[in-house]
């Protein structure tokens, strides 16, 4: 038994979450929103970028990290089971409220009218709800892990992919029906959006928030659709060889990546591929190329052996939750920590940019330096976690 659990180990998965953190931060946390090299923009509406592609990859990573961990409840519904769900859901989705807040604070202290006194600046940092977003990345992670995670417990394995598609199909629907590839207020998704969270509570982007309510059911089919692909993977080959069972699951992942990918670019001629508003062809394409690029990784670092370049990747993957709020933590303390400097104040990150980078590599070189200079700050921290075999659990 512990052989089979030994043979079972995929140090692929941990380096594709790994890289999908890394990719995030890096993309969040340019020199300059104004000085940005293009394939580390999202894409305006329609279309994608590589840009565009982290986050659903992580989400995919996800649906199979659902699988291998509720595989120890044997798929039975139970109350430990159910307790874990939830806790954990709530845990996740409260962590990014607070970073949410964390930033409105921050801002709001350094930027306060010099006319108020201390512990009314205290008290007008500090109570922001009435105006604080409610969705976010985090939230969303939260969202579609407990709905799929309870799908998975509570649902035959056989009729996942049925959900799947009805989900897709019924959110295509909502979309032809309510304007869903308009790029402003007349949007479905808007609409909802702003009569339940209200514009206050909301992303500004043309009335669109990119995880908002409407957009999360596609979201979740997206995280079934990697939990189904794990089931494929783990249980497609029951070989104790470990060789056969490595080449099995890119065998699996190369075929599922071909199907989707393919799937939803042929689709796209009817239902665009938009990140924004999550689109169905969008969960196909994503979740295709992360199979696809899962079954490379697992060729070249479990099979093929080479595994030193992806060290750095493994600090995140080990910590992905971790390493993600720690990115944003830190993102905030450098626009809002400032010291003096010639004439006035300046921030962290104003100084790492500007006086640093930007003499050396010019705006969007500098941009770019900044943005990898804050990935290594993060994976310093993360490595230290990682060689003392430091797992942080969310």
């Amino acid at each position: 038994m512990n052989e089979q659990k030994v043979n079972k180990r995929i140090l692929a998965l941990d380096i594709l979450r790994g890289i999908t953190i890394a990719g995030m931060i890096m993309v969040n946390n340019p020199g300059s929103w104004g000085h940005i090299y293009a394939p580390l923009r999202h894409a305006e509406w329609n279309g994608f970028t590589p840009t565009d592609l982290v986050f659903p990859f992580f989400m995919f990573i996800m649906g199979i990290s659902t699988y291998i961990s509720l595989k120890k409840y044997n798929f039975e519904f139970s109350q430990s089971a159910i307790i874990k769900i939830l806790k954990r859901t709530i845990v996740i989705f409260l962590i990014g409220c607070a970073i949410g807040w964390f930033s409105r604070f921050c801002r709001y202290w350094v930027s306060a009218p010099e006319d108020l006194s201390f512990f009314e600046n205290l008290w007008a940092s500090v109570w922001t709800f009435d105006r604080m977003r409610i969705l976010g990345v985090m939230q969303r992670l939260a969202l579609c892990y407990g709905v799929a995670s309870i799908v998975a417990l509570t649902v035959k394995h056989k009729r996942i992919p049925y959900i799947i598609a009805s989900l897709l199909i019924g959110y295509f629907v909502i979309l032809m029906c309510g304007n869903g590839y308009e790029y402003n207020e007349t949007n479905i998704l808007s609409v909802v959006d702003r009569a339940i969270l209200t514009p206050v509570h909301m992303y500004k982007d043309n009335g669109i928030d990119p995880e908002g309510l409407l957009s999360t059911i596609p979201s979740i089919a997206h995280v079934l659709l990697g939990f189904y692909v794990g089931k494929l993977m783990l249980e497609g080959n029951k070989s104790q060889d470990r060789m056969s069972f490595l080449n099995s699951q890119i065998i699996i992942l190369f075929l599922v990546g071909t199907i989707l990918t393919f799937s939803g670019l042929l689709l796209s001629y009817g239902c665009p591929i938009n990140k924004k508003i999550w689109s169905p062809t969008f969960v196909l394409t994503t979740c295709g190329l992360a199979s696809s690029f899962l079954a490379l990784l697992i060729w070249i670092i479990d099979i093929k052996g080479q595994k030193k370049w992806s060290m750095f990747f493994e600090a995140f993957g080990v910590n992905p939750l971790f390493m993600y709020v720690l990115g944003g933590v830190l993102s905030i303390l450098f626009g809002c920590i400032r010291f003096p400097w010639e004439d006035g104040m300046i921030s962290i990150h104003t100084f790492l940019y500007k006086i640093v980078m930007v003499p050396i590599f010019g705006q969007t070189g500098g941009s770019l330096a900044f943005a990898l200079l804050f990935v290594t700050i993060n994976w310093c921290i993360g490595y230290q976690l990682y060689k003392r075999k430091i797992y942080i659990k969310i």
